[in-house]
């Protein structure tokens, strides 16, 4: 069995993850935080804590080891996304520095989980130069897809190239367009979910020409996510092995198309802990090793 880092659907053996008791806190920390982290509504404490119990039970049922980011005061609700702050590589993590000021002290937490377990840091993108963890998608072995966004920079792409092309590994970057502009949350993922080694979730309407191009050229078969769709989180898409994807509830026809697609499909409530915030469960885990 091989087993690595570098891969965004093969079976997953371990996950951190971020509860919403560690990251939304309490209901005085939600009302005080969702607006000015420009959240779509204000969350309600006690579903989410009752949602993010089922989503985490999907992972403890596949008998995937699950960690926790712990609790800590310098970091805001938006912890619970815990991918964007840091990539994990086969040759170390990557630390991020974040596009949304308000995020800025997420990946030197993460920083001191990962040395408490012996996890080795590969390097850390320093300011100027921003980066997103949402903003990057394994797209084989060797191949990592970065979306250029307002949360990653021209400089934070020029530094992940320089951690990670002398080591073989190809930086396939994705323009992605304004959209609703600086303030919104959207990343390379918001539009793009490999759930396959040639098949992957896609909202072509987004997507750039040239990247789109690509992915067929590489094999990739696209379900297409429908317009109404998109921003109930229909394109982000997790797998916890080839074609064993978990998404947020309501998404009927992407789920459909999936399971089409011969893919068993998941679903768990998504509404405080996903759609207010923009986070779909590709955003709520940091996926670490994969195996096949």
């Amino acid at each position: 069995m091989k087993s690595t880092y570098h891969s965004e659907y093969l079976k997953l053996q371990s996950v951190f993850i971020n509860p919403v008791e560690n990251a939304f806190v309490s209901q005085t920390k939600l009302d005080a935080d969702w607006k000015r982290l420009n959240y779509l509504e204000q969350p309600n404490f006690n579903k989410a804590i009752e949602e993010y119990e089922a989503f985490e039970a999907l992972f403890l049922k596949s008998e995937i080891r699950v960690h926790h980011f712990p609790f800590h005061n310098s970091v805001k609700i938006d912890a619970i996304y815990c991918r964007d702050a840091s990539i994990a590589t086969d040759f170390g993590m990557i630390l991020c520095n974040m596009g949304k000021v308000g995020r800025k002290n997420e990946p030197a937490l993460q920083r001191q989980v990962y040395t408490d377990h012996q996890i080795p840091i590969l390097g850390e993108i320093k300011s100027p130069g921003t980066l997103e963890g949402g903003d990057v998608a394994w797209l084989d072995e060797k191949t990592l897809a970065v979306g250029h966004t307002y949360r990653t920079n021209e400089e934070g792409i020029r530094q992940l190239k320089s951690l990670l092309e002398p080591k073989g590994i190809s930086i396939l970057v994705a323009e992605l367009p304004h959209y609703k502009g600086k303030e919104d949350v959207f990343h390379l993922m918001s539009i793009l979910s490999p759930v396959d080694k040639n098949l992957a979730v896609v909202y072509s309407p987004l997507m750039p020409i040239k990247f789109r191009n690509e992915l067929i050229q590489r094999s990739f078969q696209l379900i297409e996510v429908p317009d109404d769709e998109l921003e109930s989180m229909g394109c982000n898409v997790l797998a916890l092995a080839p074609r064993q994807c978990v998404m947020v509830d309501g998404n009927k026809l992407t789920q459909k198309r999936l399971e089409a697609a011969g893919c068993s499909v998941a679903v768990f409530t998504g509404e405080e802990i996903s759609i207010k915030g923009g986070g779909g469960p590709t955003c709520l885990t940091r996926p670490m090793l994969r195996s096949n």
